[in-house]
């Protein structure tokens, strides 16, 4: 059953990196240890597609705006993290990619596709772990907006 807003999120952890002076640095992300700020988890097909890289680069552009906003983005997808260094790499992304390998967390959140890996789909999940807001792409051919999720953001910060 698809996790759905008011609901908590449970605890998880992957493998995954971002870039930071020129070095991918790599570890594991759990979303436990992210209690405390709003997280955007944006789960994307795959790395150097042409949709998903306008969307992480959108992102990683408007990273700033999110950071203002106390919150973090991570790009989650199936690819491992030879990819997504690579992907971060050409096009400079400063969020952590997160390595859904065989995809349990997309199952979790009910975004796993098959043919797709993950369907492409953004959640903000507030800053005690539980999911506020959900967009689930049904063609995958579009993405959120920075402004549209900080926004949303922000409505969290004021309630």
């Amino acid at each position: 059953m698809p996790l759905v807003p008011g609901q908590r999120v449970p605890d998880f952890t992957l493998p995954g990196g971002r870039l930071a002076d020129g070095h991918f640095l790599r570890r594991d992300y759990t979303l436990g240890a992210q209690r405390g700020r709003p997280l955007v988890l944006a789960f994307y097909p795959g790395d150097n597609t042409p949709v998903c890289t306008r969307q992480l680069c959108s992102y990683s552009s408007g990273l700033d705006a999110f950071q203002d906003l106390g919150a973090d983005v991570w790009g989650v997808s199936p690819q491992g993290l030879d990819s997504h260094e690579d992907f971060a790499r050409e096009h400079s992304l400063r969020m952590p990619l997160l390595a859904d390998t065989d995809r349990s967390v997309a199952r979790m959140f009910g975004v796993a596709a098959p043919l797709l890996g993950v369907r492409r789909s953004v959640f903000v999940i507030d800053s005690d772990s539980t999911l506020d807001w959900k967009h689930v792409g049904l063609v995958g051919a579009t993405f959120q907006a920075t402004d549209k999720l900080t926004s949303r953001i922000a409505a969290l910060r004021a309630a």
